[in-house]
């Protein structure tokens, strides 16, 4: 007679199984569910939030000039138009002000250049890095910090 009651206990036994691994699955499952929903939420937030709006680029243009060049050849002419990227308005301000020693400078840098090295993307590279040292040396005493950033060609002939 004890056969017939194992019967039912280990069914019973089997049926608790089964309903506890049940259990587990469904409750992995929430939590799995739970916390890719809680990941996947940040970077949508983030997205919403616009991006940051870049600083407005503030140029100082020096008008366009023609200078001799020294050349073993006769004459030869550079006219150059460029414009000076700053990084605030205090150096545009104190930029312009000093206009005409900036193209005295100017003037009197590229006047010592010669056509053949002006000619080549290496020699207007050079060029570039001279024109920004011409800034080391201080226009008036004292002289506030400027922030100047680049220096861009908008004409460029030489003849």
């Amino acid at each position: 007679m004890a056969a017939p009651q194992a019967a039912p206990r280990k069914k019973r036994t089997l049926i608790l199984i089964g309903l506890l691994v049940l259990l587990l699955a469904i409750a992995s499952s929430v939590a799995v569910y739970f916390f890719l929903d809680a990941r996947d939420s940040s970077p949508v937030a983030a997205e919403d939030a616009p991006p940051p709006e870049p600083p407005v680029p503030i140029f100082v243009t020096v008008s366009p000039f023609t200078v001799n060049l020294q050349s073993d050849y006769g004459d030869r002419l550079l006219y150059v138009g460029l414009s000076l990227r700053v990084g605030d308005d205090k150096t545009s301000d104190f930029l312009a002000q000093h206009m005409p020693e900036i193209r005295s400078r100017l003037l009197m840098l590229l006047s010592g250049k010669s056509a053949e090295e002006l000619i080549k993307p290496a020699g207007k590279i050079e060029l570039k890095k001279e024109i920004m040292g011409l800034f080391d040396t201080p226009i008036t005493t004292p002289q506030p910090t400027l922030a100047i950033d680049d220096v861009l060609f908008s004409d460029f002939i030489v003849q």
